[in-house]
């Protein structure tokens, strides 16, 4: 009877702790706005563990070339005693690309300003996203200018973790400015122009440098080097052989086990 009874408590225990729940369409500019495309794009989704207190966050960018796509919390961030914030944010060619990165800049100044009204620890928020969400979660993390807009020190930021994303000019950018994708800049549009010994810790995670989207590789490998002369310690790069430009499935366990190293530090 006590060995039932020691099973069900440990079975009510393990159900508890997964416990989550999930906020839809947050408006990450508050209730002012009345442009309605920003009413209908400028929303976030806050899923977070219930039974948990202090837990870590990941703020999720969607992929899509800054001209498509929409939120979505990818399935292996799910069920690990962690936050997600999946963002939308406007697209081009509603909006410049700028626009994009002041969303982007926006959700994250949201979740610093309220993830402890929900248990969680404003100093274990980290950045994330794929291809151009990856762009966004670096650039947001490395040109201090955007979060300061909001009163918010980016080096408060836990951690970096773009997959595949752009560290030069983004090809998005660069056909606002008339010129082909495949001419690369890097300007003040791009991470690497921001490169810095003192920038939150980075993880930069790519595809197969031979199946990869054209240069997505090596450019954050260059990204990874000159982080290194500038005398940042906290950077890594790690590419996925065999796999192509879509790494989100085969990259999240990554994700979450840099987070968690980044987490006990």
């Amino acid at each position: 009877m006590k060995i039932i009874f020691v099973f069900i408590s440990l079975l009510l225990s393990q159900v508890s702790a997964t416990e989550y729940e999930n906020i839809t369409n947050i408006p990450y500019y508050g209730k002012s706005v009345s442009d309605s495309y920003m009413k209908s794009r400028c929303v976030l989704d806050l899923y977070y563990p219930t039974k948990k207190q202090m837990f870590s966050t990941v703020v999720w960018f969607h992929g899509g070339g800054l001209t498509g796509g929409k939120k979505s919390i990818p399935e292996g961030l799910l069920k690990q005693g962690l936050a997600v914030i999946a963002v939308n944010y406007r697209l081009s060619p509603k909006v410049k690309v700028r626009q994009c990165l002041e969303d982007a800049a926006a959700a994250v100044a949201w979740s610093f300003k309220n993830i402890e009204k929900f248990g969680g620890s404003k100093h274990k928020i980290f950045l994330s996203g794929h291809s151009a969400g990856g762009y966004l979660a670096s650039m947001i993390g490395m040109d201090k200018s955007w979060l300061k807009k909001h009163q918010v020190d980016a080096d408060l930021i836990a951690g970096l973790m773009p997959l595949s994303g752009h560290t030069i000019t983004h090809f998005t950018v660069r056909k606002e400015m008339g010129i082909s994708g495949k001419q690369p800049i890097i300007d003040e549009m791009a991470p690497l122009f921001h490169v810095r010994k003192d920038a939150p810790p980075l993880v930069l995670i790519t595809g197969d440098r031979e199946l990869e989207m054209l240069g997505r590789y090596e450019e954050n490998a260059y990204m990874y080097r000159m982080m290194k002369v500038v005398g940042h310690s906290k950077t890594k790069i790690l590419e996925l052989d065999g796999y192509g430009h879509g790494i989100v499935e085969p990259a999240i366990p990554l994700v979450v086990k840099e987070l968690r190293l980044l987490s006990k530090k």
